[in-house]
């Protein structure tokens, strides 16, 4: 796929990271460090309960938050990281933590935005960057173009990487034939979907939390038993961010690359894609959810990404030859036996099915945007199905060129929406903060 390499360059190494870290630091300068300044409100708002939400019909702000951690959480923590590493060395983890803080201004923008443009559907409220881009840039084409690209973006290209992932950690920790488990996956990601948002949501909610505390304290574990080599790790972890070596060979390009590529599949701050669950969520003032959200980019990143980091550096084998997934087993195995790879395997299996449930919302959300035609989603549901078991058969390589084009694409239709329309999340901001300073529980009117 020559053609998709050369416009992953292009798309990649000029724009992106330009308009990805320009925004970034212009929203944390704008909002004043939001993502900062702000961690106290997400935690609260992260239990707050909404005595005006209508549980049977809507979402609550933490579901939405579990879906988005849901789609967040997945391969781009245990096999994007191991990746990054490899072809970006240690570095890639710096610039992986820095896109993260960074891009959490990102977050609370399009976040904040997906609550003020969103419109109720039949069962939940539904938004997203078509629908802010419809509204509040007046443009029923752009709109589209960006809803076409989501559809493609995570429905299929990115569930193609989670089943691709899933089926090869099985097949490396138990050697289990990749078409069967496929198969099974394909089942249950169609068994859930068919039920729609509310189905999503509860699986999310239950699933989620568990693995990632589960994998976290895992994480913590192997720190603890190697604690004596924690020094060495943040070393190379920032010699090689910005180390000679890696000056005169380019390396600091490429880790800064990896981590940025990396760090944007697995949290997701201002590619457009958790705005759509964001505007879910039942909350009184735009801004709740959008630090809430916020707050999911700090869970991916800072605290899940960085466990497979510290899994993989503390083995000393990050440079055997091995890459993604297969990497992050045999670092596990290193640290605690055989019982590693089994756990990798089980772990990716219940991050990446949630992915796929939430990557999947996240193109219907759009669809509807586009049709409401009961037929048009049958086929949909349909072929998501049918990628996720292509997926599970298809080549690494090609399955990752695809989707960073296709999110490379996306990231850029929303950049430049919110460039345009981050002033009103700015008005939101400061609206919220106003009615706090008064004692207030801020509610939003529109006025």
């Amino acid at each position: 796929m020559p053609i998709v390499g050369f416009l992953n360059e292009i798309l990649w190494n000029y724009i992106l990271i330009i308009l990805l870290l320009g925004c970034a630091v212009w929203f944390t300068i704008r909002t004043h460090g939001v993502q900062f300044r702000m961690i106290g409100d997400m935690l609260k708002l992260l239990v707050e309960k909404n005595k005006y939400r209508d549980k049977k019909h809507n979402v609550s702000s933490f579901q939405a938050f579990a879906i988005s951690i849901a789609s967040r959480v997945g391969t781009g923590n245990l096999a994007g990281v191991a990746t990054a590493i490899v072809l970006g060395g240690p570095g890639a983890i710096f610039w992986m933590w820095i896109i993260a803080i960074l891009g959490g201004a990102n977050a609370f923008v399009e976040s904040t935005l997906a609550q003020l443009y969103k419109v109720k559907s039949e069962k939940s409220f539904i938004g997203g960057p078509a629908y802010y881009i419809k509204k509040g840039l007046h443009s029923r084409l752009f709109a589209s173009v960006f809803a076409i690209l989501i559809l493609f973006t995570f429905g299929f290209a990115f569930n193609s990487v989670q089943s691709n992932t899933i089926t090869a950690a099985f097949s490396s920790a138990f050697g289990i034939d990749k078409f069967y488990l496929g198969a099974i996956i394909t089942t249950l990601t169609l068994t859930v979907i068919f039920g729609g948002v509310h189905r999503i949501a509860k699986v999310s909610e239950i699933i989620v939390p568990s693995m990632a505390i589960a994998y976290i304290m895992l994480a913590i574990f192997v720190i603890i038993i190697r604690f004596d080599r924690i020094p060495h790790v943040l070393e190379l972890i920032i010699g090689n961010a910005f180390g000679f070596e890696q000056i005169m060979g380019g390396g600091i390009g490429m880790a800064v690359l990896m981590g940025i590529k990396r760090g944007l599949f697995s949290n997701e701050a201002g590619m457009g894609s958790a705005p759509n669950i964001a505007a879910t969520a039942n909350v009184t003032h735009p801004v709740k959810q959008g630090l809430i959200q916020t707050l999911g980019v700090y869970t991916d990143t800072i605290i899940v990404c960085s466990c497979t980091a510290f899994i993989i550096l503390c083995s000393g084998i990050f440079d055997s030859g091995l890459s993604g997934i297969e990497l992050t087993q045999a670092s596990l195995n290193n640290e605690i036996g055989n019982t590693g790879s089994a756990f990798i395997a089980i772990t990716i299996l219940f991050f990446g099915f949630t992915s796929i449930i939430g990557n999947y919302y996240y193109g219907e959300s759009n669809l509807y945007f586009i049709t409401r035609n009961k037929k048009v989603l049958f086929a949909y549901r349909t072929l998501v199905g049918g990628m996720v078991m292509y997926g599970s058969l298809a080549e690494l390589n090609h399955v990752w060129s695809l989707a960073d084009l296709c999110m490379g694409l996306m990231t850029l239709c929303n950049l430049c929406a919110i460039i345009l329309l981050g002033k009103y999340a700015i008005l939101c901001l400061k609206d919220y903060q106003k009615q706090k300073r008064q004692g207030k529980n801020p509610r939003y009117h529109s006025s």
